[in-house]
């Protein structure tokens, strides 16, 4: 399967566009994926451990769905979290074009789905969360997490979800390391490791 996904705006697979049914934020939901975004078959196993696992997300506030492919991450956010600003990010246009999409047949107006340097320079999240893309190589997913986690606010908590054996063990200790932040183990489940960042 074409991996062009992660790091390509405009993807070359083929878009194929189907609605399908999910279930997330305790309800079934109607949704558009396609090809050529990640997970185009629906709920990734990823994705689906950490909306199992992390904690109700506050009522209000500046969330951050990091690498957000159709949504699904996002959307629980706004379903859970309706007055709470939800961003959206992706490199991958038609990644966006479908969350936007999912968002407004779901009525969630506070979601905006966008590129990474469309998010003002000032904004800081109370919560962010990630099923951050490991195969882009070690670097470029440094970089990502560079950019993006330091802009926690203070009292702020991101959770990522990341395969034991695609190095969440690693990535724990270089969080910790390389950005001053903490970082702990806040589940296990089906070899998946959910980690918690805070401000030490």
């Amino acid at each position: 399967m074409s991996e062009d996904h992660y790091f390509t705006a405009a993807p070359a697979s083929a878009e194929q566009r189907r609605s399908l049914r999910v279930h997330l934020a305790a309800r079934d939901v109607e949704v558009e994926v396609a090809g050529g975004v990640f997970s185009p078959g629906g709920l990734d196993k990823g994705t689906a451990i950490l909306l199992d696992e992390v904690p109700q997300p506050p009522a209000e506030g500046t969330f951050l769905d990091l690498g957000c492919g159709w949504g699904p991450m996002a959307l629980t956010m706004g379903l859970l979290s309706p007055d709470a600003e939800v961003w959206a990010v992706d490199v991958n246009e038609r990644a966006l074009d479908l969350a936007r999409g999912n968002a407004a047949r779901l009525g969630l107006d506070r979601i905006v789905a966008v590129q990474p340097d469309d998010v003002p320079d000032e904004a800081t999240f109370d919560l962010i969360w990630s099923n951050p893309p490991i195969r882009i190589g070690k670097p470029a997913l440094h970089e990502l997490l560079r950019t993006w986690l330091p802009r926690l606010a203070d009292g702020g908590t991101a959770y990522l979800v990341v395969s034991k054996n695609l190095g969440g063990d690693s990535l724990q200790r270089w969080i910790e390391s390389d950005l001053g932040l903490r970082c702990t183990r806040y589940a296990s489940s089906k070899g998946f490791r959910i980690l918690a960042v805070t401000h030490p």
